[in-house]
Protein backbone atom coordinates (compact mmCIF):
# COMPACT_ATOMS: atom_id res chain seq x y z
CA UNK A 1 0.00 0.00 0.00
CA UNK A 2 1.43 3.37 -0.97
CA UNK A 3 1.62 6.27 1.47
CA UNK A 4 -1.06 8.20 -0.40
CA UNK A 5 -3.42 5.19 -0.33
CA UNK A 6 -2.82 4.82 3.40
CA UNK A 7 -3.52 8.52 3.94
CA UNK A 8 -6.78 8.38 1.97
CA UNK A 9 -7.85 5.22 3.81
CA UNK A 10 -7.14 6.86 7.18
CA UNK A 11 -9.12 9.98 6.20
CA UNK A 12 -12.12 7.93 5.09
CA UNK A 13 -12.07 5.88 8.29
CA UNK A 14 -11.65 9.04 10.43
CA UNK A 15 -14.62 10.80 8.84
CA UNK A 16 -16.83 7.72 9.11
CA UNK A 17 -15.98 7.41 12.81
CA UNK A 18 -16.44 11.15 13.36
CA UNK A 19 -19.92 11.04 11.82
CA UNK A 20 -20.80 8.18 14.18
CA UNK A 21 -19.38 9.94 17.26
CA UNK A 22 -20.81 13.38 16.45
CA UNK A 23 -24.40 12.82 17.67
CA UNK A 24 -23.23 11.51 21.05
CA UNK A 25 -23.65 13.77 24.09
CA UNK A 26 -25.72 16.32 22.14
CA UNK A 27 -27.92 18.61 24.20
CA UNK A 28 -30.22 20.90 22.23
CA UNK A 29 -31.11 24.46 23.19
CA UNK A 30 -34.70 23.33 23.68
CA UNK A 31 -33.64 20.66 26.17
CA UNK A 32 -31.48 23.22 27.97
CA UNK A 33 -34.41 25.64 28.18
CA UNK A 34 -32.70 28.61 26.54
CA UNK A 35 -33.13 29.13 22.79
CA UNK A 36 -30.98 31.90 21.31
CA UNK A 37 -33.09 34.12 19.01
CA UNK A 38 -32.41 33.44 15.34
CA UNK A 39 -31.34 29.82 15.87
CA UNK A 40 -33.40 26.64 15.67
CA UNK A 41 -34.43 25.04 18.93
CA UNK A 42 -32.63 21.87 17.89
CA UNK A 43 -29.23 23.62 17.68
CA UNK A 44 -26.70 22.18 20.14
CA UNK A 45 -25.77 24.12 23.25
CA UNK A 46 -22.16 22.91 23.19
CA UNK A 47 -21.06 20.81 20.23
CA UNK A 48 -17.88 19.53 21.98
CA UNK A 49 -16.16 19.20 18.59
CA UNK A 50 -12.65 19.00 20.05
CA UNK A 51 -13.59 16.14 22.40
CA UNK A 52 -15.37 14.28 19.62
CA UNK A 53 -12.45 14.80 17.22
CA UNK A 54 -10.03 13.34 19.77
CA UNK A 55 -12.29 10.33 20.34
CA UNK A 56 -12.69 9.86 16.58
CA UNK A 57 -8.91 10.06 16.12
CA UNK A 58 -8.24 7.36 18.72
CA UNK A 59 -10.90 5.00 17.35
CA UNK A 60 -9.94 5.67 13.70
CA UNK A 61 -6.27 5.01 14.43
CA UNK A 62 -7.06 1.62 15.96
CA UNK A 63 -9.35 0.71 13.06
CA UNK A 64 -6.82 1.93 10.50
CA UNK A 65 -4.06 -0.21 12.01
CA UNK A 66 -6.32 -3.27 11.86
CA UNK A 67 -7.37 -2.61 8.25
CA UNK A 68 -3.78 -1.82 7.24
CA UNK A 69 -2.55 -5.09 8.74
CA UNK A 70 -5.26 -7.06 6.93
CA UNK A 71 -4.34 -5.43 3.62
CA UNK A 72 -0.55 -5.44 4.05
CA UNK A 73 -0.17 -8.99 5.33
CA UNK A 74 -2.98 -10.35 3.13
CA UNK A 75 -4.83 -11.98 6.03
CA UNK A 76 -7.96 -11.86 3.85
CA UNK A 77 -7.71 -11.97 0.08
CA UNK A 78 -10.10 -12.49 -2.82
CA UNK A 79 -9.21 -16.19 -2.86
CA UNK A 80 -10.44 -16.50 0.75
CA UNK A 81 -13.89 -15.26 -0.22
CA UNK A 82 -15.30 -18.08 -2.32
CA UNK A 83 -18.23 -16.22 -3.86
CA UNK A 84 -16.05 -13.56 -5.48
CA UNK A 85 -14.16 -14.52 -8.61
CA UNK A 86 -11.23 -12.26 -9.44
CA UNK A 87 -11.54 -10.62 -12.87
CA UNK A 88 -8.37 -12.33 -14.08
CA UNK A 89 -9.88 -15.77 -13.36
CA UNK A 90 -13.15 -15.08 -15.21
CA UNK A 91 -13.43 -16.51 -18.72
Amino acid sequence: MSISSAFVLYCVIWWMVFYMVNPLWQRSQQEDGHVVPGTPASAPVDAMVKKKAIIATVIATVLFVLVFMVIQFRWISLEDVSYITPPAAQK
